[in-house]
């Protein structure tokens, strides 16, 4: 399941990950860690809370890395 999950910053994918790229691997994490395709009514609040969580850490770091060279390969 986990490799469903791909990297999501420069040079990997050619633009910036959208929010749909890192909310489709956030829900990947979550589902690998917790075991559950889909989970059941009573842990839905806490499985979308889990997914939210890991979306926004995911978006933190994305921000926050430095890609060294990307903007010398992007110019040219």
């Amino acid at each position: 399941m986990c490799r469903s999950i791909k990297t999501l910053r420069p040079p990997a994918i050619p633009e910036e990950a959208t929010e749909d790229d890192i909310r489709a691997a956030a829900l990947q994490y979550v589902r690998k860690v917790s075991g559950f395709r889909a989970p059941a009514a009573h842990n839905r609040e806490v499985f979308d809370h889990a997914v939210n969580a890991v979306a926004a850490a995911t978006a933190d770091l994305l921000a926050g890395l430095e890609v060294r060279g990307a903007a010398a390969r992007r110019a040219g």
